[in-house]
């Protein structure tokens, strides 16, 4: 049996594939500030508890499983509101231009689903700098994209083959872009030794 796939690499594989092949196959992580934000984040998110807060039961930092898709992580926070649970994320800064942490919600999901036997219909991404919840409708699009980055995850990491490096907006606030390096293809194939 394959190692099970962690519930974070899909938010990272939406992002980027390279930069999950480079984090969960390689094994490199380089901090920056955005990722020593986010650690601390998870760090007080990560206190294992529950409470009780009107209507809305909580728990935190409980660990999720799918046999069925292969996933394992641990949620930040699950709520209980009447009868529905609610996995919700928790980002260091604000809703950026990228829907990549909708895909760690909705892996949450999918473990919570088999875990309970419940649907989970809805979840949320809180946003640390701005404070506000942003609603993630799991829909059965967006399961369907997910199931899918659950393969590619499950194969990339099974043949260890990497995929290319693709310079985009998305790498200016890469902690991996040093080792990346994803311009050095494009500069290599127009290079031409002199006559």
């Amino acid at each position: 049996m394959n190692e099970p796939i962690p519930i974070a690499a899909l938010n990272q594989y939406a992002y980027c594939p390279h930069r999950c092949w480079r984090m969960f196959c390689a094994g490199e992580f380089v901090e920056n500030h955005y990722t020593i934000e986010g650690t601390d984040l998870h760090q007080r998110v990560h206190t294992v508890g529950e409470n009780q807060r009107e209507e809305t039961w909580q728990v935190r930092a409980i660990w999720l499983k799918s046999e069925q898709y292969g996933l394992i992580g641990k949620s930040d926070l699950i709520e209980e509101v009447d009868g529905n649970l609610y996995p919700i994320e928790y980002k260091r800064g604000h809703k950026g231009e990228w829907d990549n942490d909708a895909m760690q919600v909705v892996a949450q999901a999918l473990c919570l689903e088999e875990m309970t036997g419940k649907t989970i219909t809805k979840g949320y991404v809180y946003y640390a700098q701005t404070h506000q919840r942003q609603e993630i409708e799991i829909t059965s699009e967006l399961r369907n994209e997910a199931i899918t980055a659950i393969t590619e995850i499950s194969q990339m990491m099974e043949t260890g083959k990497m995929p290319p490096a693709i310079y985009g907006n998305r790498c200016k606030g890469c902690s991996l872009f040093t080792q990346c390096v994803p311009m050095a293809k494009e500069k290599v194939s127009k290079y031409k030794e002199g006559a």
